[in-house]
């Protein structure tokens, strides 16, 4: 599927007191969409606001990366956490960042899980429902920025809650579409020329090549751009100027 327009996204405010790891500056300059975190796997209440706060100065929309309760593991340890308890944390991180994006003359437009709890949503139903409890008892109806086919938009999409696909260019996919776990080799895609045309592919043709090979349909409305890898400000640029190129349209989902 081609679409003339995509959303650009990053994983921002992911530094804790005095410890940063995004380049929150000058990414707010490229993506259209920030992923904030919301201070469970990453993120603390001034960075919070500051990031709120560049964001909506820049036009940039404002999105809850909600997640595991795991700062030592950066999120991305997987946790048996039961489903009551999640959809109030999912719930709790959602209210404390739209209290900053308030105040920065914004709001939160949407909510992508972050790590373990994304690749957890994928397939388990259970987690994925709380999810869904979350954002429904954080109030309004947020759109669910997530893996195309997930138990997370059907969950979503069975509460009413709109959905927004998205893709990876700097990540492996399986033939089924999913994501080559972390924890194996080749699971991040390193080659900065590779993950530039690999944008303009899921954006003009909506497809993404699997580690095999093959040619894998991705329905994206959003591409991320992982803000914690090397050289991630210049690779966001990168593929920005070579999607305009392209003549496709690089512009918020919301």
């Amino acid at each position: 599927m081609t679409w003339a327009s995509i959303d650009l996204n990053a994983d921002l405010g992911e530094g804790f007191g005095r410890w940063r790891l995004t380049d929150d500056e000058q990414l707010l300059s490229v993506v259209t969409s920030a992923n904030v975190a919301c201070g469970f796997h990453a993120g603390d209440p001034a960075t919070m606001r500051r990031v709120c706060a560049t964001a909506a100065e820049r036009g940039v929309r404002i999105g809850a990366q909600v997640s595991y309760r795991d700062l030592a593991g950066f999120g991305r340890r997987a946790m048996d956490v039961p489903a009551g308890e999640l959809a109030a944390e999912v719930a709790y991180q959602i209210g404390a960042l739209e209290v900053f994006a308030r105040a920065a003359g914004s709001r939160v437009s949407y909510v992508k899980p972050h790590g373990a709890l994304y690749n957890r949503a994928v397939w388990d139903e259970e987690q994925a429902r709380a999810v869904v409890e979350g954002v429904l008892l954080a109030g309004g109806s947020l759109p669910v920025l997530g893996l195309p086919g997930s138990r997370l938009h059907a969950a979503a999409e069975e509460a009413g809650l709109p959905v927004v696909g998205e893709a990876f260019a700097d990540r492996a996919y399986t033939p089924e579409g999913t994501l080559v776990p972390r924890t194996e080799e080749g699971a991040v895609i390193t080659d900065a020329d590779a993950v530039v045309e690999r944008s303009v592919a899921v954006a003009r043709f909506g497809t993404v090549t699997a580690r095999d090979g093959t040619s894998v349909p991705v329905r994206a409305r959003s591409l991320c751009l992982h803000g914690d890898t090397p050289g991630a400000v210049t690779l966001a640029r990168r593929v920005r100027a070579r999607l305009e190129d392209a003549e496709v349209r690089v512009e918020a989902f919301v």
